[in-house]
This record gives structure tokens, sequence and C-alpha cells, in this order.
């Protein structure tokens, strides 16, 4: 049950024990080149990186065609000398107006580019990736985003180092200092967003972050760094399946909390089979996840009917076989949980939406040994649609290898002592500091990696500050990526545009 800060969006491989194929980090990771000024003082000459290219595009959305400017860049990351130990890749998508807000957006891992933000969620343009039925040797072709944000605010997509084509200068230690640890993340994260706003005149402009996954642990704490150190304020911040309290899924020995975290997806899952999911029926499955299911758990054998209560309900909200909820004591562990609901059929269910499966290779072996379904499926359409947009139709000319999943910066990635702390005090700080910010926080009912009950409760116990519908929690149909589906991302456009003031 317990995660690290870096299983955050791969801890299908963790949890399983799945070693991938080493990633061949030439190109994103061992030194690269700088600047030619500063090659020579990292003692590196591999080629520099293109200037930045421009093309201009349009999309169509809501029956109005969007004309906008493609910028392909980087930035430099500099050390305290002013030396520079990386470059970061980025993709804006702006459209010609006045006074349009801009949105930084971040995905996270760590070790993930942000092509599934980009091409999946809100950029003008999409690859069909992350749903049941979906192959990664369908074609990889992009199509107009219906619900792409583009209409109401420019985009920016940084790739943090190590991730796309963004690369470190600097050998793999001191790149682990640099980068690849939860503190300094945060710093040059937060200043790759203050010098793009200098770059392009932009400081006065309304100013938003969206974050997934892991990007949802650096959303509150960039948003902090940026209101306190930085002087750069947010107007508000879009949190998609965040991963904002490690914690919360720890000592499932006594505490009934990482249970109640990940009870609710599977019974939404369940209910989403059964054709019965809808927002009335989860609002009961909460009511009883937090209410008599933790009350039964936390009385454990000094009441012996509460056991069979929990067995009873548990069996009857997931569906499952009522010996495995009963060996389980009605606490289901995800991954045996993935193997058992589809055992039946050789198949795996995703820790991402346990209603994407694939077949297991290995069904007699005692625990899974393959990766997740979804990880499986969606590197190789990201990959191709983002190599093939950024080199080809943008025109940024670069052979490197593009990294759109790195399983190398995730085996680098260093946490620092508060890791395990998550975001959320710096969540609270960034809205008790500023009574302008407004949150959204946005989850899929299947998710298992990153679970919409903890969301609930981190901001059920947070005061209310004025306005308590300042910082929201949504739950759609689907799971880490429920943009995929086209009903839960344009739910989730509307609850956006709500959230900017946006008709």
């Amino acid at each position: 049950m317990r995660k690290s800060l870096q299983s955050a969006l791969l801890a299908a491989f963790v949890l399983t024990g799945f070693n991938p194929a080493p990633t061949l980090a030439a190109d994103a990771h061992k030194p690269a080149a700088a600047a030619a000024d500063d090659a020579g003082s990292n003692g590196f000459h591999l080629p520099p990186f293109p200037a930045d290219a421009h093309v201009t595009q349009s999309t169509t959305a809501n029956g109005k065609t969007l004309k906008y400017t493609v910028t392909v860049g980087s930035l430099p990351v500099r050390d305290a000398k002013g030396v520079i130990t990386g470059e970061v890749v980025f993709t804006a998508y702006t459209m010609a107006g006045k006074d349009r807000p801009v949105t930084f957006a971040l995905n996270g891992g760590p070790g993930a580019s942000s092509v599934y933000l980009n091409f999946g969620a809100i950029g003008p343009k999409k690859v069909n990736f992350g749903v049941e039925g979906d192959n990664p040797s369908d074609p990889a072709m992009l199509h107009d985003n219906p619900g792409t944000w583009l209409g109401f605010t420019d985009l920016v997509f940084i790739d943090p180092v190590g991730t796309g084509y963004s690369r470190a200068l600097v050998e793999d230690k001191e790149a682990t200092k640099q980068f690849y640890s939860t503190d300094t993340d945060i710093k040059y994260l937060s200043r790759i967003v203050y010098d793009w706003l200098v770059k392009n005149g932009r400081m006065t402009s309304r100013k938003y972050l969206v974050g997934e996954s892991y990007g949802g642990f650096r959303g509150p704490r960039i948003t902090d760094y940026l209101q306190t150190q930085l002087g750069v304020a947010m107007n508000g911040v879009v949190l998609l399946s965040p991963y904002l309290d490690p914690a919360a899924s720890d000592d499932e020995n006594v505490s009934p909390l990482p249970w109640m975290l990940t009870l609710p997806s599977i019974a939404a899952a369940h209910l989403e089979r059964e054709h019965k999911l809808t927002p009335e029926a989860m609002a009961g499955v909460v009511e009883y996840t937090r209410g008599e299911y933790a009350s039964d758990l936390m009385r454990g054998r000094s009441d012996p009917q509460a056991t069979d209560r929990v067995v009873r309900k548990v069996t009857e909200l997931t569906g499952l076989d009522p010996l495995f909820v009963k060996r389980s004591g009605g606490r289901l562990e995800t991954q045996a949980y993935l193997r058992e609901v589809y055992r039946a059929e050789g198949r795996l269910g995703s820790r991402y939406d346990s209603n994407v499966t694939a077949w297991d290779p290995f069904p007699y072996a005692p625990h899974q040994q393959t990766g997740d379904p979804i990880l499986n499926g969606i590197i190789a359409p990201t990959t191709s649609a983002m190599v093939n947009f950024v080199t080809r139709t943008v025109g940024w000319k670069f052979e490197g290898r593009y990294n759109a999943l790195s399983y190398e910066v995730n085996k680098l990635w260093h946490e620092d002592d508060d890791a395990n702390k998550g975001s959320v005090a710096q969540l609270r700080e960034a809205v008790a500091n500023d009574p302008g910010l407004r949150v959204l926080i946005a989850h899929g009912w299947d998710d298992l990696s990153c679970p919409f009950m903890a969301s609930v409760l981190i901001v059920d116990q947070m005061p209310a500050m004025g306005d308590p519908a300042r910082v929201q929690v949504k739950s759609y149909p689907g799971g880490h990526m429920f943009y995929a589906r086209a009903g839960s991302q344009s739910a989730l456009t509307s609850d956006v545009k709500a959230l900017y003031g946006t008709k």
C-alpha cells in the first residue's frame, strides 16, 4: 500500500517488481552541450539546442476556429555562479488578444514529460491513448481537441530536466543534487516559470498553474515558492489526479486510512461495469467509507461482528468473490485486487483506471510480473506524436531522444527530508496568503494510483479561510487520466472555465 514519492506515477513498476529495460539516457540525462560559451566549462561538446522555432496552426473547439502560434524552445538553468547546468524545453501555444491569461502545465512521475497534458488533456491537438481498446501500435495521429483550454488561456507546457528533450549538463551525481530531488526540483521549475514570463513580457498577465499526478505534488509547492520567494502570484491552480499527501497511505497495520482511500475507487469501477455509476451512487459509497467502514475497521477483534459487516458490505460494493474479500479482511490491497477482478479472463486491470485492462502474460505467477496496462500503452503514441510534431510540424530540428516517461530519472530521484510531508501545508499557506487564489482538485473515480478520496479528506480538514468554495474537489468517470474520456474531459473543461471566470 505504501508508496514513496517517486512512485507516484510509476507505482505499478515499483510495486510489482517489474524492471523495464534500462533507459538509454545519453540525450536527456548524461551531460549535453550548453551554449557554446558554457560547453568548455562543463567539459562537454554535444550539439547545442536549436533556436526557438514557431509555426501558426488552427484548431476547432466549441464550434469556433482558434488560430494560434506554437513555439518550441528552451530556457537555461544556471547555478549560483551563473554557469548553465541544464536546459528546459517548453512548448507554448499563444493567441492574439488583450489580457489573455497564461497557464503553465507540468506532469509528474518524477520522470514524466508534459506530453500527457499537452496531447491528452488541454492542448489544442490530441492523440488517442489511455482508454480501453487503445493499442500502442495505433496510428499516432493528432486531431483537434474539443476540450482544449486554449480558447480562454495561453498554454505553456514544461518538460522537467531529464524528460522530453530537457537535459542536465552535469554528471548524474550532480544532476541529482540540482534537478532530481524534491526541493531543488521546485526551485528550478519555479524559476523557469519566472524566466518564461520575463522573456515573453507576460509578468502582468493573469497566471495559472496545472499539475498532474506528481505535478499535483509540485503544484502547491511551486505556487507557494513563486508567491513568497520570486514575487509571482498565481490566480488559480488546477491539480489533476494529484499526489498531495504520501503519508496518507502509510501505516496500514493500524490506521483505516489507507483502505479508506482506495475502497471508493474500487467500488466506482464496479458500478461502472454495472452501468450504475452516478454521483448519487458515489455519495453513498463515500459516506459508508468515512463512517461505518472506518469505524468497523478500527474496532478490530474487540467486535467480532465488525469484520463480518465489513466483508458483507465490501463484497456488495465491489462485486468481488466473497472468499477473496473475507481473506482480505475487507482491506483490498491494490495490486491483488487488480489481478483478482479479471483473473477469470486472464487479464490485468490498471492502477490508473482499473477498467482498462491488458492480457496477463504470467497468470500463474504468485505476483504480477509485468507492467501496468496503461503505462505500457501510452509511451508509444505520445512519443511518436510529439517527436513528429516538434521536429517536423514546428521545425525545432533536434535529433536527440525524446523521453515521454523516463525510468532513469525516477531511479535517480532523491527525496529530501520533508518529501513525505506532501504538499498540503503549502496548499494551505498559498490559499491563506492570497484571498484571490482559487484551486480546483480534479480526480477520476477509478484511479487507484492517486485516489480521489484522499483529496476529499484533505480538503474537508482545511480551514474555510473565508470562502470554502475557493478550494474544490471534483470527481469524474475514468481513472488517473480521466480526461481521455470525452464526457469527463468536457465536464473538467466546464469546471475549469468557472475557475477562470470564463463563460
